[in-house]
């Protein structure tokens, strides 16, 4: 089992949160300008690396917010946490 450490309440098991996708995606800014296939692809499309990844995490039997993740696909490891404005953290203080 992951310990997530939740910039809000410490670190807490991951059973205590929901993975929310991949983290720093950004709306276009005029979603009505696009075609379906934009659409489509702003909507389904996302990397699925093997390594650093930053995804997007809520913490639902806790504080209810969402926080971003840096973790490591091949070893599960997590970096890092942050919250969601900062920026892109891939080499982690916080966890």
């Amino acid at each position: 089992m992951l310990l997530i450490n939740c910039p809000h309440c410490g670190p807490r098991p991951e059973l205590e949160f929901i993975y929310g996708g991949e983290a720093h995606v950004s709306r276009p800014a005029d979603p009505m300008s696009l075609d379906d296939e934009a659409w489509s692809a702003y909507l389904y499309l996302r990397s699925n690396p093997r390594g650093m990844h930053a995804e997007r995490w809520r913490h639902i039997h806790g504080c209810g917010r969402f926080f971003n993740v840096s973790r490591d696909t091949a070893s599960d490891k997590i970096v890092s946490t942050y919250l969601p404005n900062s920026p892109l953290d891939q080499g982690g203080a916080t966890s």
